[in-house]
């Protein structure tokens, strides 16, 4: 019998554009919901925690372009 891995959801951070979210349900198991109170991601709380890292950096690195740095 499969062990049931426990989920978990977050909520996006602001400022999360369509390609980064794209690039991070390639990149991790994760999946988006849509609830009443915004879109949230759905996963495993260490998918969770990755997938909040490579898109806090995709913001900030995006952020850095628009700059001009």
């Amino acid at each position: 019998m499969a062990e049931e891995k426990e989920e978990f959801e977050m909520g996006l951070p602001n400022g999360v554009g369509e390609q980064m979210l794209a690039h991070a349900f390639e990149k991790f198991n994760i999946k988006l919901e849509q609830t009443e109170f915004g879109p949230k991601i759905i996963g495993e709380y260490d998918e969770l925690v990755k997938a909040k890292e490579f898109l806090e950096t995709s913001i900030r690195d995006r952020l850095k372009e628009l700059e001009g740095e």
